[in-house]
């Protein structure tokens, strides 16, 4: 690539809400509706709204679950592919307004809205495009319809920090597929929540591809343009639920970013990836399940996976037919957040002096690695696109997790990595890595040693680091005696 190529490619940076999306790092997907009592994954469209009924429904015992799992948002399947809707909406009867739970007066997204807002939790809002119920399904007045509810979802419920799309096209009542609006449907969310990012089908944030939980070794946030329309392609759209569509990758090879993969492009832009997938074999609560949760490990791995390799983690947690989430899935939840918040709980870096090979000037000095503050960073002078940071800790030091952020406000630049300890008289690598991105987290085993070395071997222009974090935690859950969640409702 020429050095202006380069440039170009080192200066694409997010958005506002897509920086304040890929803060969060981890939130909840919540899969309910009439599924949950009928044992499907996905509905016909012909279900009665008297079989929703969640007696025990309570979205702040919710919130308190997923709180303690370090999550900090929400994402509500307002609508699903069967078209009940889980707030009382006016332009269709297929809603909770015809169940008997709370007397036909309840609203489930009013109370999970009001949950989050009250325990500090971002909310957010699914509503599938496809619906089999509705007989509109299929013609322009079903754009019309779709775009009624996007208004109701948008202006009723606070603020929204993601609108989350899938690109689920198959046939409704009438047998006709949708040509989705999807321009119309983005502008009406711009207008009405334009801090909200649109994900997956939409333009802020990429899908990863698949529904294991699996994220690539190397993610880019920085790739061509054209994937933004990869999941709206409607012969690629998901029709029928076959276990298949979320094994596959679909978008694209492992390779997104490179300067191979981007060679030549004209059109690169900021589309950052999420991981999603569910805490249980089903997106919907199947008592069957119930011993398949999965397990402290697993939900470790996904996470360092996802949100320690530039991406965030959207975890689904289905509620039960009482309304509650189940006391197997808590447990794991609570545990999860507790070896989270021991592992990361000291950062050692804090205690350390940094210095580098090469610094732009003051106020991009070593010292912004380990001052806590997101908005500083270290950099070397233009056009250096290898240099070193080196934290001394003042003494022999043991720790077995090393965090780095670069600053993506300016963009993501960073292509190859190593970090190297000071053992004796040399420096022994104990890591070599690609993308770092927004964070890169790398689990060791426990090393001692005085000082530890960030060597940037490749970037773009020049790299960026706005943190540098060292820790040493239980890091595995083996470690730690699985306890039952007190406090919780149950």
């Amino acid at each position: 690539m020429t050095n202006s190529a380069i440039m170009r490619a080192a200066n694409v940076v997010p958005s506002a809400r897509q920086l304040q999306w890929q803060a969060l790092e981890f939130y909840a997907f919540v899969h309910f509706t009439i599924n949950t009592f009928t044992g499907r994954e996905w509905g016909t469209g012909e279900e009665s709204p008297t079989l929703f009924n969640p007696e025990r429904l309570d979205a702040d015992q919710w919130v308190d679950v997923f709180r303690s799992a370090g999550m900090r948002g929400l994402i509500l399947t307002a609508k699903h592919h069967d078209g009940f809707c889980l707030w009382p909406s006016q332009h269709t009867n297929h809603s909770v307004r015809q169940s008997p739970w709370r007397d036909g007066h309840g609203d489930v997204v009013r109370e999970v809205s009001q949950a989050c807002n009250k325990a500090g939790l971002k909310f957010g809002v699914y509503l599938s495009p496809w619906d089999r119920h509705d007989t509109r399904y299929g013609t322009e007045e079903y754009n019309d319809y779709f775009k009624a509810q996007l208004r109701e979802l948008l202006t009723n419920y606070g603020d929204i920090f993601c609108v989350w799309f899938d690109g689920a096209c198959g046939e409704g009542p009438n047998g006709k597929r949708q040509v989705y609006d999807w321009d119309g449907y983005f502008a009406i969310i711009r207008e009405l929540q334009p801090n909200a990012v649109i994900s997956v089908c939409g333009p802020d944030v990429r899908w990863c591809g698949n529904e294991a939980g699996h994220c690539r070794v190397s993610e880019w946030s920085v790739v061509p343009g054209q994937l933004r329309s990869q999941e709206r392609i409607q012969e690629q759209s998901q029709t029928v639920d076959d276990g298949l569509f979320s094994r596959r990758v679909n978008t694209g090879d492992q390779d997104l970013g490179s300067r191979v993969a981007i060679q030549g492009v004209e059109d690169l832009v900021w589309y950052p990836a999420e991981v999603n997938t569910s805490i249980r074999p089903g997106w919907f609560y199947h008592a069957n399940e119930d011993g398949q949760v999965r397990s402290v490990d697993e939900l470790l791995t996904i996470y360092y996976e996802a949100v320690g390799g530039n991406a965030t983690f959207l975890l689904n947690v289905p509620p039960d037919p009482s309304g509650l989430i189940a006391s197997q899935d808590a447990t794991v939840l609570v545990n999860l957040g507790d070896v989270l918040r021991r592992t990361f709980a000291r950062d050692l870096a804090r205690e350390a002096v940094a210095t580098a090979s090469a610094t732009l000037d003051r106020d991009h000095d070593a010292d912004s690695v380990i001052d806590g503050d997101r908005d500083s960073f270290w950099c070397p002078p233009f056009g250096t696109e290898s240099a070193d940071v080196e934290l001394d800790f003042g003494g022999e030091t043991t720790f077995d997790h090393v965090v780095l952020q670069e600053h993506i406000a300016s963009g993501q630049r960073i292509e190859r990595f190593s970090l190297e300890c000071r053992i004796g008289d040399q420096w022994i690598s104990v890591h070599t890595g690609t993308v770092v991105g927004y964070k890169r987290i790398v689990r060791l085993r426990p090393i001692t040693c005085q000082r530890l070395r960030v060597r940037i071997l490749e970037s773009r222009w020049c790299p960026t680091l706005s943190s540098v974090g060292v820790y040493s935690g239980t890091g595995l859950s083996e470690e730690v005696e699985l306890v039952t969640p007190r406090g919780f409702r149950s």
